[in-house]
């Protein structure tokens, strides 16, 4: 197939283009990056401890959030993917209510239960119930632009989530990491966009290599566990394909026993390591030791390593790649991957509206 042909039927798979919105990752990133810099925090104490209320990829916001100033954090943080937040919630707690919908049931019922509490609360959202109970209430409210699927609003959710931590005095503001980061985003953009050259493209390399199988993706849990959840649900809700992750070292203090049965099945799953030089000495042996392991047993093995030098461009570097090769399994898979329609259905038989997206 040719270049031309392989782009055309792409595009026929890809109706509402996917893939030119995980293109516009690192514009969407410089925007709410600048954004962010002009958060309206009304003063107030530090808090005792933040919690991030938000389901999919509003509790990944969190998750990147932490791997990525998780080190210069003042005060405990949690990311809570419940309707129900801890009992030790209270007015020196700030609970950060994150919904790119603004109509996710479970971080609604957490929004209530923070006012209750009399905790301090932002809301980070584009609209929906989440934003008119804020605005009804008086609560600080920092907008997203509205109108996109919400796995693909990470790039705002994150920088805006950052911003409000630095604007809480949590964590210091991004500095000099983000035209680093931008630039690095822009580079891999070129490699792996539906432009780039299909021989030299590690997206679709790594997406020929996972094809036909279970993924398996395997991050540390220090600074590479967020990417690694995001390559799962990414590969999940865009190629309609299983897929499963873990961290290291916890991984191997249970999970590595079981790749031994059912012997046939191993081969079927392919294994992606996420590693970064920046992890623990005796994980990056672990990682080493894992591979002996499972790399005899499994259909395929493949690492990829983060790219920059600040935490914020070695993390996003990491997750990018792993947005496109999930449309380049969607398009080897023959799915759009746009719509998530077993969600909606699920949505229906809850009871809710399936056009409010709230379920992330």
């Amino acid at each position: 197939m040719s270049m031309d042909d392989r782009k055309e039927s792409e595009a026929v798979l890809d109706p509402q283009s996917m893939m030119s919105l995980v293109e516009a990752f690192p514009d969407h990133v410089a925007a709410a990056a600048a954004a962010a810099g002009r958060l309206p925090m009304p003063p107030g104490p530090q808090p005792e401890a933040v919690i991030v209320s938000g389901l999919g990829g509003s509790a990944i916001a969190g998750d990147l959030a932490y791997s990525i100033a998780g080190a210069h954090m003042k005060v405990p943080f949690v990311v809570s993917r419940d309707y129900v937040l801890p009992a030790f919630v209270g007015p020196r707690t700030t609970v950060v209510a994150s919904s790119y919908s603004g109509n996710t049931e479970e971080t609604l019922g957490a929004y209530a239960q923070a006012r209750r509490a009399g905790a301090r609360i932002v809301c980070i959202s584009s609209g929906g119930e989440l934003s008119r109970r804020a605005e009804s209430d008086g609560v600080v409210r920092f907008p997203l632009p509205g109108g996109l699927p919400p796995r693909a609003a990470l790039g705002h959710a994150l920088m805006t989530l950052l911003g409000a931590l630095a604007a809480l005095r949590v964590i210091p503001p991004p500095g000099g990491a983000l035209e680093e980061t931008l630039e690095v985003l822009a580079g891999l953009r070129e490699e792996c966009g539906a432009g780039a050259p299909a021989g030299s493209n590690p997206a679709r390399a790594l997406a020929r290599s996972l094809g036909g199988k279970i993924v398996a993706i395997y991050g540390s849990g220090g600074i590479m566990g967020g990417c690694a959840y995001r390559w799962r649900s990414q590969i999940e809700e865009n190629a309609k394909h299983l897929a499963f992750h873990h961290v290291l070292p916890e991984m191997n203090h249970n999970e590595l026993v079981g790749w031994r049965f059912p012997e046939g099945v191993l081969r079927e799953v392919g294994v992606v390591f996420l590693r970064d030089r920046g992890d623990h000495p005796q994980v990056q042996r672990r990682f080493e030791l894992t591979r002996g392991v499972i790399g005899p047993v499994a259909g395929s093995l493949d690492e990829v390593w983060s790219r920059g030098e600040s935490l914020l461009c070695r993390v996003l570097s990491t997750l990018y790649l792993g947005d496109f090769v999930s449309l380049y399994m969607a398009y080897r898979n023959r799915v759009d991957p746009t719509p998530v329609s077993v969600i909606d259905t699920f949505k229906r038989a809850l009871g809710e509206d399936p056009d409010s997206r709230a379920v992330e």
